[in-house]
């Protein structure tokens, strides 16, 4: 795929972020987009929102668990580049106007002290590295039309990050079988999701390790300092207007968010 290309697809995707207005599938258009492809779409995607003022928080790891990848029709993990402005904190209510087409995810961040840098990263180094672990909901939305999206799609456009909101509470991960951490996800009160934190392809520091090997493909290194969202332990919750979640991860904590 030509560079000209490369940089006329990320600015299409910019484009409906700014103007929340999605795109037809780019994987579905004849251009034989590969994933390698798809990646570099994504840095151009982002260095838009870069070079306006935009700063990098940390990295995510986007269908993980496998209710996920049967609801997408995606089978396989990708990451995406979390930004200081996709952070929301708790109690902050988040505009559902700029987003297209919210769904909302229970996760564990991690906080890293050290970098990571892969490849050969283990779950044991992952747990070396991390300061503290928190709840948290990421909301995804996608600048596909309807969510219909291949690997390549959301791969493309940034693993269909939207915004995160983090817990209040932080623990140390060294105490906890991440696994076995259940959750419990309400939607205006009503239980909506479960799940663990075996769902992050099987624990949640394997998906960190995941990620951090796969990005030492391309020379990226998970940072110390950065915020790690370690991938959903259900299915995906559609939220609008009016929505307010609450999530409980056991030995964890708390989290809540709200849409106006």
């Amino acid at each position: 795929m030509t560079a000209d290309l490369i940089t006329s697809l990320s600015n299409e995707l910019h484009h409906a972020l700014v103007t929340r207005l999605p795109v037809p599938p780019l994987s579905g258009r004849g251009l034989s987009l590969g994933i390698d492809d798809a990646y570099r779409i994504q840095q151009g995607f982002i260095a838009h929102r870069i070079a306006a003022g935009d700063r990098i928080t940390g990295k995510k790891i986007g269908v993980t668990s496998q209710a996920v990848q049967q609801m997408l029709d995606v089978h396989q993990p990708d990451f995406g580049i979390l930004l200081q402005s996709m952070h929301y904190t708790e109690g902050m209510p988040i505009p559902t106007d700029t987003l297209i087409q919210p769904r909302a995810e229970g996760e564990i961040a991690f906080f890293l002290r050290r970098d990571l840098r892969g490849p050969g990263v283990t779950r044991d180094e992952v747990l070396d590295a991390t300061e503290s672990v928190a709840a948290c909901f990421e909301i995804v939305d996608s600048r596909i039309r309807d969510w219909r999206i291949r690997i390549e799609d959301t791969v493309a456009d940034n693993a269909s990050c939207g915004v995160y909101v983090l817990g209040d509470e932080r623990v140390s991960p060294h105490a906890l079988n991440l696994a076995a951490c259940a959750m419990t996800l309400e939607k205006n009160g009503e239980c909506v999701a479960t799940g663990s934190g075996s769902a992050a392809l099987g624990h949640p520091a394997d998906a960190v390790a995941w990620l951090a090997n796969t990005l030492g493909s391309f020379g990226i290194p998970l940072l110390a300092g950065e915020t790690i969202l370690s991938g959903s332990l259900a299915a995906l919750v559609p939220v609008q207007a009016g929505d307010r979640l609450s999530m409980q991860i056991s030995g964890i904590g708390s989290c809540t968010a709200q849409f106006i």
